[in-house]
């Protein structure tokens, strides 16, 4: 990956990682750290990093920070193959499991997030019937062992919400109060402003854009999330279901402003036409 798809992936700027990564390079070549494979002990503490960077990989796949086309599919090809490995080298691994069976519920559905043009589709406009069931079904065998085994971990608990998303016959017939229920779980172990924020999507749908809205202009406020595309994205969308069309072009704008993938840029243009004045 080159350094602006880290910087996106770690929701900072590119020149804060190139800073990064030349620290770290020069802090192994100063300390001549060697590339040693961890002992039975240390290996746990190094598999959370691993699944991290793993799932970072296929996110910079299924949505690339810039380009022509919304998902790169040499990343998300080797991310999953990544995440097949781990699993067999660690099979007593929930999370390994779980990040696995993420990553199939997306990659189920890859092929339908944009149209014949290139168009990108939201999932309530994607067709259901071409995504891949099978894989859909191994990530809810590997879902629902991971939790009988155990308390889940992030990586768990974020499959279990792409299951659900996929196992639900319609976008309309979602469940969205156990998606919530999924959200309020992950952010306790979990508290990520990315995290936050998604979950506030499921509070509209449970509670009303309002409610949701409240949650987002707080994000806003916190300030963790500026730069990070999605935040006025989402909040244009609650805007925009709450007839508050002017402050929602104002947002998806805000959000077209932050954008470099061009299948966004014209979805979200298309969002600040849809929402415009009609005359």
């Amino acid at each position: 990956m080159a350094t602006p798809d880290i910087a996106h992936a770690f929701l900072v700027t590119e020149t804060t990682m190139a800073a990064r990564l030349t620290r770290a390079k020069r802090k192994i070549a100063t300390a001549r750290i060697p590339y040693v494979v961890p002992s039975a002990d240390a290996l746990p503490a190094r598999v959370d990093a691993v699944l991290t960077i793993i799932h970072l990989l296929y996110a910079a796949g299924h949505t690339a920070h810039s380009g022509e086309d919304l998902v790169r599919d040499e990343l998300t090809g080797r991310a999953l193959d990544l995440a097949r490995m781990l699993r067999l080298l660690l099979p007593a691994d929930r999370e390994a499991a779980g990040l696995l069976a993420l990553l199939l519920v997306h990659d189920a559905r890859r092929a339908t997030r944009t149209d014949a043009q290139g168009r990108l589709l939201r999932l309530e406009e994607q067709d259901r019937s071409a995504w891949d069931r099978e894989r859909i079904a191994e990530a809810d065998r590997l879902v629902v062992a991971a939790l009988r085994a155990g308390p889940p971990g992030r990586f768990t608990l974020q499959a279990a919400i792409a299951a659900l998303h996929a196992q639900a016959p319609s976008y309309a017939e979602t469940d969205w109060p156990q998606i919530l229920t999924l959200y309020d779980a992950l952010l306790r172990i979990w508290p990520s402003p990315v995290v936050a924020l998604n979950r506030a999507v499921a509070v509209s749908m449970v509670d009303g854009p309002q409610d949701a809205l409240a949650e987002v202009e707080a994000l806003e406020r916190d300030g963790r999330l500026a730069g990070y595309r999605y935040l006025p994205a989402t909040k244009a969308e609650l805007l925009h279901r709450l007839g508050r069309d002017a402050e929602a072009v104002d947002a998806y704008q805000a959000a077209l402003a932050l954008s470099e993938n061009a299948a966004e840029q014209e979805f979200l243009a298309e969002r600040v036409r849809s929402a415009g004045p009609t005359s």
